[in-house]
């Protein structure tokens, strides 16, 4: 273990040499630095597998230099000594890229769990770059994403993931796992539209037994240990929201019927393709619940805005369709093709477009025309910032454009952007025979979403 080194960052002498001595007792060699400069010098003459920095220092904030490590000495583990009880500057650090804190006075105990498990996720590291699921790719914006994916996986702060349908979020978050200190413990992600609104508090958080019904454990307790995925966080009901609230305040769960709380040991990731400050904004998820599983952003690009990655990523994704056949070529004029393409879908659209390719295909080459795209060049979606449920009508763009200008002149813009968003509505329902389910699924929002925009807009 004496190849393994650590810096330690302090003004005050006797808790540098505290925690140098505990270090160097673990096997660690030691280096010591009394202030920023100290610390820089150090960081420029030799690499270091840790370092530990106090907030406070002579010359400047520790968190300038756990930004610094975090982007130019990715593979160095940086954690943040903090006064006793300042919640603040410990989140602070996590935000900046510490992977944990230790607070002051320096329990010796707390301080050799956080060391072991610094250095075992160097070890994990460099076995999930060899084996696992991997981004495809070598964009400027997916480099992006991978310093961001090492930094966060260190630390246990709550991570949210903000990118399009399609763009790969669920992906990230088993990368965020797999190279983090929970890697073998269970990796268990729940899709919140998918399930019932009245089944999600029990599949959450378990269910007491009692007469008719069974026991169960619910899905913060099947992910102990390891990490729970909450994708498409918006779409919890707010009873729910309350709930989950209170699990990651007290990090224990009360089985629904049940009048014990049983202690948790989760990390939860979350996922969503809407923006979730413009939710809350809205009255539409709660803004403490909002700031508690936000600790930390990860945007996830859209396929469109890393071109550079789509023949890669289309080598791999044929390779894996193919099977334990050969995998077809793209020729060039299809990747140029590809390239045009604007992928509203993401890669999950990509994929699909490969497969039909494949299937239309005569030989192991694949052409333009058996991509089979959309004429033209599709029409971005919008961003996920503005949400899948803003209005948006058949109406044409100058039409609209002139009746919000006029709207916005008289002052009454709020009411002429609720009949847009009501005569959209109404068209597709009308299209679909009034079926909500298939009108919701054609305008992009859930059945919860519709069913919330019929009552507010009076639609009967």
């Amino acid at each position: 273990m004496l190849s393994r080194s650590a810096l330690i960052v302090d003004d005050e002498r006797d808790i540098r040499d505290l925690v140098a001595l505990a270090l160097s007792r673990m096997g660690l060699r030691v280096e010591t630095a009394a202030d920023l400069a100290a610390a820089r010098a150090q960081l420029v003459r030799q690499d270091f597998d840790l370092c530990i920095t106090d907030m406070r220092l002579p010359d400047g904030n520790g968190l300038a230099l756990v930004e610094e490590i975090a982007t130019g000495h990715p593979r160095t583990a940086v954690a943040m000594m903090t006064a006793h009880g300042n919640v603040e500057a410990a989140v602070a650090a996590l935000k900046a890229g510490a992977f944990d804190f230790v607070t002051k006075p320096v329990d010796l105990a707390v301080l050799r769990q956080l060391v072991t498990h610094a250095l075992n996720l160097q070890v994990q590291r460099k076995a999930t770059e060899a084996a696992g699921p991997k981004l495809v790719g070598d964009s400027p914006a997916l480099q992006q994403l991978r310093e961001r994916i090492t930094k966060v996986a260190r630390s246990q702060a709550p991570v949210h993931l903000h990118g399009e349908p399609g763009s790969g979020k669920e992906l990230v978050a088993r990368l965020i796992h797999a190279q983090g200190p929970r890697k073998d413990g269970p990796f268990v992600s729940v899709d919140c539209g998918a399930v019932a609104p009245d089944r999600l508090e029990t599949e959450l958080f378990g269910q007491a037994g009692g007469g008719a019904a069974a026991a169960t454990d619910g899905l913060f307790r099947a992910a102990s240990g390891g990490t729970l995925f909450l994708d498409a966080v918006a779409d919890l009901p707010v009873h729910v929201q309350v709930k989950l609230l209170r699990v990651l305040q007290d990090k224990a769960v009360r089985p629904v019927g049940g009048t014990a709380e049983v202690p948790i040991d989760v990390r939860v990731l979350s996922a969503c393709a809407r923006d979730l400050a413009k939710l809350v904004e809205d009255g539409r998820f709660r803004g403490d619940l909002y700031y508690r599983i936000n600790v930390v952003t990860v945007p996830v690009p859209a396929l469109r805005d890393r071109p550079e990655d789509l023949a890669p990523l289309a080598a791999t994704l044929l390779a894996r369709l193919a099977g334990n056949e050969p995998a077809p070529t793209l020729s060039d004029e299809a990747v140029a093709a590809l390239r045009a393409y604007a992928f509203p879908g993401n890669v999950r659209e990509l994929e699909t477009v490969l497969e039909r390719a494949m299937a239309l295909a005569d030989g192991p080459m694949i052409r333009t025309a058996d991509l089979d795209l959309p004429s033209g060049t599709a029409r971005p979606p919008a961003s996920p910032a503005d949400g899948p449920d803003s209005p948006e009508a058949d109406a044409p763009l100058p039409a609209i454009t002139d009746a919000l200008a006029r709207a916005k002149a008289a002052g009454a813009l709020p009411q002429v952007l609720e009949q847009i968003e009501r005569e959209a509505i109404v068209k597709a329902l009308d299209a679909h025979r009034w079926n909500r389910t298939r009108t919701a699924a054609a305008l992009g929002i859930t059945f919860r979403a519709l069913r919330y925009k019929l009552k507010k807009l009076g639609i009967e």
